[in-house]
């Protein structure tokens, strides 16, 4: 059985930065979790990496087409682009590499979540006064 060790010091590169902003955006378990590892994943300075679905599958617990289903949706909402990339083989041949996943700035995101949601209250608003100024007229 192993303790933790509270003498231990934690080593820089232990973490990787998760914005808190992903946890107020609507985004599904599974989605947050693939965001999360590919987070964990990628180049600070380009804002890039290439796991393959099977390795994303692994680290997350999902199957390849839970993980296909996730990037596609996270790609639908702007969370991230995704490139496809080829691999030379030993042989000189060409095959299809793994997706180049580039994660995109969540505050612009942000903002676009809390303007959408903005606009729906204001719809909601609005269809109830219409509906309170038909009932009073009485349907007419």
């Amino acid at each position: 059985m192993r303790y933790y060790d509270s003498n231990r010091k934690d080593i820089p590169g232990d973490y990787f930065p998760m914005p808190k902003a992903v946890f107020r955006l609507d985004l599904d378990t599974g989605e947050i979790a693939l965001l999360a590892y590919l987070m964990y994943c990628e180049n600070r300075k380009t804002f890039q990496c290439y796991p393959s679905y099977s390795t994303i599958g692994r680290a997350t617990g999902m199957s390849n087409n839970t993980v296909r289903k996730y990037v596609d949706s996270l790609r639908s909402k702007g969370f991230l682009c995704t490139e496809p990339t080829m691999v030379k083989t030993h042989d000189g041949r060409f095959h299809n590499g793994s997706l180049l996943y580039t994660l995109q700035p969540i505050k612009p995101l942000e903002d676009a979540y809390y303007k959408q949601q903005l606009c729906e209250a204001e719809a909601k608003l609005n269809f109830k006064k219409a509906m309170a100024k038909y009932e009073k007229t009485g349907g007419k």
